[in-house]
């Protein structure tokens, strides 16, 4: 069996290493702590063959956000959920051992390291990977050639390279990563204009620390920038430009707390009895759960829909202030909107749907809260005047060598405006965009109609954040090694699978 990987990145390196434990037969595995980088097997033992994974990027297995950068940007989330290897919560955090201890968040109780660190774990456990398969008997190469071309050619597909060149496969797997971030406001191309801030060692090096810096956005990406600027000692003032003024939550100090309501069996139960998952079924769920902790349930949603209302930086203080609150309902959220968020979503009605993307901006701000370290930054920031944030923007536009930026409280004139809006969730990368047309053309994908690719073909497989069909919120790891081990199953079960083995 011929398998080709597009794309080196996160989403490969889970493929990788769930493949490693799908068809190698090593102690471990899913499942286990074991050795960091040692997967095992879960059952199905003895397919061999090839693997050809395409990258052109010379950063093999980080992607796009753990590339080398400023020790600054950081991992946003606990060790806990950012193992690549599925339902192995110790894995990454065992590969990180000692490390971790110079890299403590004091509020947060957990390590918080720099994304290159993190890259580097990407890269032990893809190594470790191939090393697996390679000793159980595939032949497993990289491609340094974008994939620009894809058809089906009998009972195989083919990819072309942007050399010319021609790589047939019995399954292709797409792990392209997420999109290009936007330019809402036409402003690319234009001096002063940071379209997209990563790596922020390379970018924020061409910012004067005394200029008047905007920040497009409030999210993840905008706090990274405000706080590497700080770190590089920016004497200007820095404004956040957002339409909502939304920041996002903090994370609170993990309790040990593992669902028991809100789970992805609770949700399939619902769904087999009823054959329709609604959301108030989620909500029961959640009220439920909150009720076995003895927590007020509408007490909480109060509390999360003021997000959307009450000023940030009272927010912001109010927050950091709960990072040691014992109170579970904000943790549920965080790990089962990533955990449970994206099979529940594809069982809602599309009425359900609708009234969850209303609420946008407050779902993203919980389900990718800031670190405590950084938040505590921001707020320092706030309270000096140097950090502020200016909802009800409307246009941003160049004219005579100068930004102009008009919203609610009036006209800003910055010096440098920095682009840290993300791109949507299922976007289609700009590298990727001849392959996907490609796929289109050929009929082995389709087009999601809320973004996406589906595959029509089931030699075609897609982890990551171009999975059509997934929630409005972008994936994360945790929903990234859970794909990558369903494609591994997918691809060692399918027929052709079985006659190799």
């Amino acid at each position: 069996m011929e398998i080709a990987i597009v794309g080196a990145g996160a989403a490969a390196v889970g493929l990788l290493d769930a493949l490693a434990a799908t068809t190698a037969g090593n102690p471990g595995g899913p499942g286990t702590t074991g050795t960091p980088g040692t997967p095992g097997t879960s059952g199905t033992s003895g397919t061999s063959g090839s693997i050809t994974v395409f990258e052109p990027s010379p950063h093999l297995w980080r992607g796009r956000p753990y590339g080398p950068d400023l020790d600054t940007v950081l991992v946003n989330a606990p060790p806990a959920i950012m193992s690549i290897r599925y339902q192995d919560f110790g894995h990454y955090e065992a590969w990180l051992g000692t490390r971790g201890a110079a890299h403590l968040d004091p509020a947060l109780g957990q390590p918080l390291v720099p994304r290159a660190l993190y890259g580097e774990y990407l890269e032990h456990t893809a190594e470790a990977a191939m090393a697996t398969l390679r000793a159980g008997g595939w032949r497993v190469r990289v491609v340094t050639q974008r994939v620009t071309g894809a058809a089906r050619s009998g009972d195989r597909l083919s990819l072309q390279t942007e050399d010319g060149r021609a790589h047939d496969a019995d399954h292709v797997a797409l792990c392209v990563g997420g999109g290009t971030p936007q330019d809402p406001y036409g402003l690319d191309g234009t001096p002063g204009f940071v379209g997209d801030p990563y790596p922020l060692a390379r970018t924020l090096g061409q910012v004067p620390p005394g200029s008047d810096v905007a920040v497009i956005g409030s999210g993840l990406t905008a706090v990274d920038v405000v706080v590497s600027l700080a770190a590089r000692g920016h004497t200007g003032q820095i404004t956040l430009l957002s339409r909502s003024g939304v920041l996002p939550h903090v994370w609170q100090r993990p309790v040990g707390h593992r669902p028991q309501q809100v789970t992805a069996e609770r949700v399939g139960a619902l769904h087999r009895k009823h054959g329709v998952v609604t959301l108030e079924d989620l909500i029961g769920l959640l009220r439920a759960e909150l009720a076995e902790a003895g927590e007020d349930f509408d007490g909480f949603v109060a509390e999360l829909l003021a997000t959307e209302t009450e000023d940030p930086a009272r927010r912001l203080r109010a927050q950091l202030a709960a990072v040691d609150d014992s109170r579970i309902g904000r943790r549920v959220l965080q790990e089962t909107a990533h955990a449970v968020g994206p099979y529940a979503w594809r069982l809602l009605p599309e009425p359900d749907r609708l009234r969850l993307r209303r609420h946008f901006r407050l779902a993203t701000s919980v389900a990718s809260p800031m670190v405590p370290v950084n938040a505590a930054v921001m707020m320092r920031l706030l309270d000096s005047g140097q950090l502020v944030l200016a909802p009800g923007v409307r246009k941003i536009e160049a004219a005579n060598g100068q930004f102009r930026v008009q919203g609610d409280d009036g006209e800003r004139t910055p010096d440098v405006v920095v682009n840290a809006m993300n791109p949507p969730p299922r976007a289609i990368p700009r590298a990727a965009g001849q392959l996907a047309t490609a796929l289109l053309s050929d009929g082995a994908a389709d087009l999601h109609p809320s973004g996406g690719l589906l595959p029509a073909d089931p030699r075609l497989h897609v982890v990551g954040d171009l999975a059509g069909g997934g929630p409005f919120i972008t994936s994360s790891i945790l929903g990234i090694a859970a794909q990558a081990s369903r494609a591994a199953q997918a691809i060692v079960t399918a027929p052709d699978a079985a006659r190799a083995t």
